[in-house]
């Protein structure tokens, strides 16, 4: 068990008020000047201050303003605390509605659920050819989707599943390679992902949404809700 002792020390003499110097815990930690020990050692200071030059009213009020700020910052701190749980809450209880439901994140990769469609976008920084190749584990292109000539901006497109030949392939994970076309000039382009949401979770570091083939994302990473 870790207790924290007085230094002993008949020089002090505030150390029958228990303001004596504090030794360290064994953790390393140490106890600091409290608002109720700092209220004693005012106290003191004023009924031991010498009558023919007592404290100053200025200085007084200092540091009635020392331990007013400190309770301050301390009921600050935990209104914002409070405030922070709070939003947390409600936070996770409007990710919750997203259970089920499908997303758009920055992904390089697509899920294709069985009997359904792999959708996905790219954004285009300027106009020009789009192609979207669909990679599958091996890593080898299953097919290439031509989404000709397209503006600056969001491209949608959709993989039906099947590949060149017009054969059905497996439900999976396929990875998403595309580019921009101008002339000779070939550019690798963001791609996106569609998937549903299977779960939430509270990390340390924010809320996560597990999305059907793909894994985790941070709850920021939405940039559409479908």
């Amino acid at each position: 068990m870790t207790t924290t002792s007085a230094v002993s020390d008949s020089s002090n003499p505030y150390a029958s008020l228990g303001l004596a110097v504090q030794q360290s815990s064994t953790d390393g930690s140490s106890t600091g000047l409290g608002q109720d020990a700092f209220l004693k050692l005012l106290t003191t200071q004023l009924q031991n201050q010498n009558p023919l030059n007592p404290t100053d009213n200025t200085e007084f009020i200092a540091q009635l303003a020392q331990i007013s700020t400190v309770s301050g910052i301390e009921s600050l701190n935990d209104s914002f605390s409070s405030l922070s749980s709070s939003l947390t809450s409600y936070q996770t209880l409007q990710a919750a509605q997203l259970v089920g439901h499908n997303v758009l994140v920055p992904s390089s990769a697509g899920y294709l659920p069985e009997g359904g469609t792999l959708d996905g976008a790219v954004a285009a920084g300027s106009s020009g050819t789009v192609q979207v190749d669909i990679v599958d584990a091996s890593g080898q292109v299953v097919r290439t989707l031509d989404l000709g000539t397209q503006s600056a901006g969001v491209v949608n497109f959709s993989w039906d599943g099947k590949d060149a030949g017009g054969n059905t392939l497996d439900a999976g994970t396929y990875s998403l390679q595309a580019r921009l076309i101008q002339g000779d000039t070939q550019t690798a382009l963001t791609t996106y992902a569609s998937s549903t949401v299977q779960s939430v979770q509270l990390a340390s570091d924010g809320l996560t949404l597990d999305l059907q083939g793909l894994g985790a994302f941070a709850l920021s990473d939405v940039a559409q809700i479908l």
